[in-house]
């Protein structure tokens, strides 16, 4: 009998190109703390952290008080924007991930999962735009969890499903992501299509450059173990 696997997801900049809203809520929390906005760059860099700790990073000589009001401000005019596009336009599937996504749920020794700087009410914005809650048996986000790469998320991942961090796989577009695997003591697949340049992802196992490589990169990381 073959022992249950784990793969667990990153979400914005690995599933969903989330980036057009992401920058212009930023601006906005920024527009209301009269600071002025960073980057693109500088904002793109920070993604998939908790915004506890991102909008420090962004916005370093401002008081901790300011912060706290900035994590608000980003939260409101983010789910604004939510509400005004259609989660498919504003925050649309990379190519290919849906697909990925259906022939890797439909595994008998697979389960997904989720591991995301989002909090609860974004994460479920976003599943249920695009229809994907049935794929993902985990979903772990930034309400309960330290940010990444604290490996809080992927203990409780593994502990919901059962499966032993040798047989568990991490899939994201920062470092971050492939820290917080480490971390768990999870293998790591980095992927280059999202918000950190591929030289950062230096925490991998692999790198892919196309969603459909995916199945064939598992496969290669899980047959020491087959």
């Amino acid at each position: 009998m073959s022992r249950q696997r784990l793969v667990v997801f990153d979400v914005d900049g690995t599933l969903v190109n989330s980036q057009g809203d992401i920058v212009a809520a930023m601006h906005a929390a920024f527009a209301q703390a009269e600071l002025a906005a960073p980057a693109r760059e500088e904002i793109l860099s920070i993604v998939g952290l908790s915004l506890d700790v991102a909008i420090p990073r962004l916005a370093p000589d401002a008081p901790a008080a300011l912060h706290s009001q900035m994590v608000d401000w980003y939260k409101e005019s983010y789910m604004r924007l939510r509400g005004e596009t259609p989660i498919t336009t504003s925050s649309p599937l990379y190519p290919h991930a849906l697909r990925v996504l259906q022939d890797l749920h439909l595994l008998p020794d697979t389960l997904l999962g989720v591991a995301t700087g989002k909090s609860r009410r974004g994460l479920d914005k976003l599943l249920e735009g695009h229809n994907l809650r049935q794929y993902f048996v985990t979903q772990q986000v930034a309400d309960h969890h330290p940010s990444k790469p604290h490996p809080s998320m992927l203990h409780a991942a593994l502990g919901d499903t059962g499966v032993q961090a040798r047989d568990a796989v991490m899939i994201g577009d920062t470092s971050f992501d492939m820290d917080m695997a480490r971390a768990a003591g999870m293998r790591a697949i980095g992927v280059s299509w999202g918000y950190h340049d591929r030289t950062a992802l230096g925490a991998a196992d692999m790198i892919i450059d196309d969603f459909r490589a995916l199945p064939d990169a598992l496969n290669t990381l899980w047959e020491p173990a087959s």
